[in-house]
């Protein structure tokens, strides 16, 4: 499936997280950026307008944000 606009933000990983998910929101304004606890199950299904941004316990990305 292909999502239009930006949809890969390896330039995040190690900054904080909701500084992460303001940054992903401006640059595609198509999605919601929904900041998660890495290691919490989530629902597997794809959508073009979520981005999973994954942080630890110090609200630091761990992975690669991305469209999904």
């Amino acid at each position: 499936m292909a999502c239009q606009g930006k949809n890969s933000w390896p330039e995040l990983v190690g900054t904080n997280g909701d500084f992460a998910a303001s940054v992903i929101e401006r640059e595609n304004p198509r999605v919601d950026a929904v900041v998660i606890r890495a290691g919490i199950p989530v629902i597997g299904d794809f959508r073009c307008d979520r981005v999973r941004v994954r942080v630890d316990g110090n609200r630091v990305v761990v992975e690669v944000p991305s469209i999904g």
